[in-house]
């Protein structure tokens, strides 16, 4: 299959083999979990159990709010602890609402629990409702909500679905793992979500360092004359979406858009893997395949882990550290975060879990910039890394913002290659905060102007309710006085101009 060149890019020690043989593993049930109610992009989802309930495997534990939201279902069989606030899986480490679950030991899945024995007999409404109701979300990192992406074809003409198995952040190997053990499976889950989406063309893009993933997923492929398997060149970030599309399409999409608007959906290999699971089997889902690796790791390993197991759970399963280490990072270490402790919960969008010693880090004291443009070159976007980041630190976020910030993907490559070791990246990350903090900051105000110019209006219009009713009954009283008294006579009231004799006889 012909590809198209993108710009920039790095290439990384990608220390796949570390755990890239290491076959997939299911994680003993820990004694607790702590499933976090926000797991995706979008509003936290609602609680729907109580204390001491007890819930079957796949049982609803909070529902979806909203259009961008996705329910939680309980991992295991066991009984309901608690709802309250748990440790974010965030580098924050802040604490969101958690329904922390005692499991039973039984890991009985819910009778309620029923797949579709023809998922392509469903219209596209039905598959993309049912992926909703399994609460699937981008697993890539992203966490967007997967039938929000299923229902595109309304508003986009869309001609071909992307999967994204590029998985090109070092130390990595889940996705691997899963195309190579699971690959019929996957390809299934890819051709259920073809059929919502209405396409006539599917690509499937794997980099060229998981030779077997590409070999697996084109033998599962062959049932299908859509599907085209892309061997792509082993470059970082190879697997971001917009470049993903650009390399293997030759288009480029929007600033700011979506590749929807260039006819294209990209979803993740382990998306449509839950895919095939929500629709064959009815199974929600409630646990991910994640790489624990980095040297610090005893026995690096990709576990099949319930969401809610802490990532302390899976250090001591892995055998705990050979060494403590300088890191320990959710996600990849070109994009991931740090993790605030071994205490946080697995989520849907986690990954990996890398403990990196100093070796692997190599910290270095940042130098003066010498401008040598070394980041402009490796900016898969495009951009002037440098620039931006001058302004950065001199404050003029708007004009950081006006040379291309909001374009900036934090792929971290420009940090990569930057001979001073200026963290180049976490000026943009924290510029883009501060922007939407001033963004939240601006929409507070404006709605508290429109509040009061709102509440201005009503009192003004009661003031002027009260006005009219007082001239009413103004106008009332004088016309009341200006009209004659009248009397009776034996019980019947005369005209005013017959009183006075009225009066005279009696």
């Amino acid at each position: 299959m012909k590809l198209f060149k993108i710009r920039g890019g790095v290439h990384p020690h990608d220390n796949k083999h570390l755990a890239a043989e290491q076959a997939i593993e299911d994680l003993p049930m820990p004694a607790l979990l702590h499933i976090p109610l926000q797991q995706h992009i979008g509003a936290p989802a609602k609680p729907a159990v109580r204390r001491g309930q007890r819930v079957a495997k796949g049982d609803l534990l909070a529902l979806s709010q909203g259009a961008i939201s996705a329910p939680v279902h309980a991992p295991t069989s066991g009984r309901v602890m608690g709802v309250g606030s748990y440790p974010a899986h965030h580098a924050s480490g802040l604490s969101v609402r958690t329904v922390t679950l005692m499991p039973d030991g039984e890991d009985r899945w819910s009778d309620e629990i029923q797949g579709v024995p023809d998922p392509f007999a469903l219209s596209p409404e039905e598959i993309s409702a049912r992926v909703a109701a399994a609460g699937i979300v981008g697993m890539g990192g992203a966490t967007f909500p997967s039938a929000v992406k299923l229902n595109l074809r309304t508003r986009y003409r869309l001609h071909t679905l992307v999967i994204n198995g590029a998985e090109c952040e070092p130390y990595l190997t889940c996705d691997d793992r899963l195309m190579r053990e699971q690959a019929d499976a996957v390809v299934d889950g890819i051709r259920i979500m073809a059929h919502a989406l209405g396409v006539e063309r599917i690509v499937i893009g794997i980099e060229n360092n998981k030779p077997e993933a590409q070999a697996a997923m084109a033998v599962a492929a062959s049932v299908d004359p859509r599907i085209r398997i892309a061997r792509l060149p082993t470059r970082y970030p190879m697997g971001s979406e917009k470049h993903l599309v650009q390399a293997l399409t030759g288009r480029e999409t929007p600033a700011r858009g979506l590749t929807a608007d260039i006819g294209v959906v990209v979803h993740n290999g382990a998306t449509a893997f839950a895919v095939h699971e929500a629709l064959r089997f009815g199974r929600p889902l409630v646990s991910r395949v994640v790489t624990v690796s980095g040297a610090a790791i005893s026995r690096p390993r990709n576990l099949r882990v319930p969401l809610g197991a802490r990532v302390q759970d899976l250090l001591d399963y892995c055998g705990g550290f050979t060494e403590e280490p300088t890191e320990l990072i959710s996600g990849g270490p070109m994009m991931g975060q740090p993790l605030p402790s071994t205490r946080v919960p697995m989520v849907k969008g986690s990954n990996g879990v890398l403990a990196l010693t100093a070796a692997e880090v190599a910290r270095h004291e940042p130098m003066p910039c010498i401008r040598c443009a070394t980041c402009v070159q490796a900016c898969p976007c495009g951009l002037v890394p440098l620039d931006m980041a001058a302004h950065t630190r001199a404050g003029d976020l708007e004009g950081a913002v006006s040379l291309g910030l909001m374009d900036c993907i934090g792929c971290g490559s420009c940090a990569y290659v930057c001979p001073a070791h200026i963290p180049l990246v976490q000026f943009f990350n924290y510029a883009k905060g501060e922007m939407a903090a001033r963004g939240r900051t601006k929409q507070k105000l404006t709605e508290t102007k429109r509040l009061a110019e709102q509440r201005a209006a009503r009192m003004e219009a009661i003031k002027q309710a009260k006005r009219e009713a007082m001239a009413k009954r103004k106008r009332e009283a004088a016309a009341q006085k200006a009209t004659p008294a009248s009397t009776k006579v034996s019980g019947v009231e005369l005209p005013a101009a017959e009183q006075p004799a009225a009066a005279a006889e009696a």
